[in-house]
């Protein structure tokens, strides 16, 4: 209305000026076209007269009798006129209900005019334009809602990510690590994230290092002088024999027994594979002898060690090939919490315990079994059953079921002591089953939070 107004009031000065100009008459087609441009209704009486000057709806119209009797009604805005020639008020239409604006006044050259314009027009083009702003706003509002949304998923994945990558850390997983850390505030946090998870798992293994070591010097105490005695009482039974066989080949070559040069190698071969034995055993005795005295500490580190029965197996190969035996081990990837170097000894013996029982065309069969927070290794072999009672004194230093067997392929009945003080060291299960078709030996390793 306020702009109706305003275009109503420059529609008075435009036809003003030209009425100073050059009269109603001669400017009577410009009148016209002003008034048909805005959709105006106009009447202009000379006011001496009270002729007509000209009227856009022409004489015999309901329009122009309203407009003649709205021209009469000035008298009762004289004052407001006088102000400024021409007073802008609503009237009643008498054609129509609806309301409609009108300028009165009087142009320079003392002509009277009314210039009427509609209401009904104003308030259709206003609920136009608030259907098409609701509309727009709405538009907007879903627009911008979805412009948001994708915005603040730009910011909030990455601090989902590291929410997500804290909690893992907090259940002690860390091999989790923030990706695409960029260069803004949450790069640096997701960095920093990061070297924690780093630091912790390295100082998570000092602990577990540390606390091992404090286990095994309170029970290292206990056990130190029994392990002594019982240690030197195996070894001189265990040197015996091979003593004696060295000696006695010695003194037969010394006194010429056997003159011919086949019977000297054969005894010098023997005294050789004597000494070979006996140094095999020392060798395993002072491994077992550390292990068990605690000077061999263990060091408690994380490593995958399907990866390490791999590479041994793989080192096996030409035996097993040249014995035709089948070995079986599909296990996926899987990280510990053990000492590597003292693992790999202990199944070591193992690999080796079943590669000199397995049956010829036998197999050999390696396994994982989670149990808890422990992954059990199984390694089994075809073959024979270990008597019953004979399965609790493998563990037992130079304890040998087969003794014949045994000296067959230089065993010194050392090794499964080695496993037995080394699980025992890592506070550990081990132990053998008789199973159907041969038997299994197996040892946990810890595997929480690895």
């Amino acid at each position: 209305m306020f702009k109706e107004k305003k275009n109503i009031t420059q529609v008075y000065d435009s036809i003003n000026h030209l009425l100073n100009t050059k009269g109603a008459d001669n400017n009577s087609y410009k009148i016209s076209k002003i008034v048909r441009e805005y959709n105006y209704r106009m009447l202009i009486v000379n006011n001496e007269n009270g002729q007509v000057v000209y009227s856009s709806e022409g004489k015999q119209g309901l329009m122009y009798n309203d407009m003649i009797s709205t021209l009469e009604d000035m008298r009762k805005i004289k004052r407001q006129i006088s102000e400024k020639g021409y007073a802008v008020v609503s009237g009643s239409d008498k054609e129509s209900t609806g309301t409609s604006i009108n300028l009165l006044g009087y142009f320079d050259n003392g002509y009277a005019v009314v210039i009427n314009t509609p209401m009904e027009s104003i308030q259709t083009s206003a609920v136009l334009s608030g259907r098409f702003t609701a509309y727009v706003g709405a538009l907007l509002i879903v627009a911008g809602g979805i412009a948001m949304y994708i915005y603040s998923k730009q910011f909030t994945k990455p601090i989902e990510e590291m929410a997500a990558a804290a909690n893992r850390m907090s259940n002690l997983d860390f091999d989790v690590k923030v990706i695409d850390c960029g260069e803004d505030e949450l790069g640096h946090l997701g960095e920093s994230l990061n070297e924690l998870s780093s630091k912790l798992e390295y100082t998570i293994s000092e602990l577990k290092t540390a606390n091992n070591e404090l286990r095994q010097d309170i029970e290292q105490k206990v056990q130190i002088d029994e392990m002594r005695t019982e240690f030197l009482s195996h070894v001189s039974h265990e040197l015996k024999t091979p003593i004696a066989l060295i000696q006695g080949y010695a003194e037969g070559l010394k006194d010429n027994v056997s003159a011919d040069e086949e019977s000297r190698e054969f005894y010098c071969d023997v005294i050789a594979d004597e000494a070979k034995k006996m140094n095999r055993m020392v060798q395993k005795l002072l491994t077992l002898n550390q292990i068990e005295f605690g000077n061999h500490q263990v060091s408690m580190e994380r490593f995958n060690i399907q990866e390490l029965i791999q590479n041994m197996l793989s080192a096996n190969t030409i035996f097993f090939q040249k014995e035709n035996i089948t070995v079986e081990f599909h296990e996926p990837p899987t990280y510990v919490w053990a000492d590597e170097f003292m693992i790999e000894e202990v199944f070591g013996n193992y690999l080796s315990n079943a590669r000199n029982h397995v049956l010829k065309n036998g197999r050999i069969a390696i396994s994982f079994q989670r149990i808890e927070n422990d992954l059990r290794v199984t390694v089994f072999n075809s073959g024979s059953h270990i008597p019953e009672e004979d399965l609790d004194k493998l563990w037992v230093k130079f304890y040998k079921v087969d003794k014949a067997r045994t000296r067959e392929y230089g065993g010194s009945g050392i090794g499964l002591s080695i496993v037995a003080a080394t699980m025992k060291a890592h506070g550990k299960q081990y132990g053998v089953n008789n199973v159907e078709g041969g038997v299994e030996f197996y040892f946990d390793v810890d595997c929480a939070n690895a």
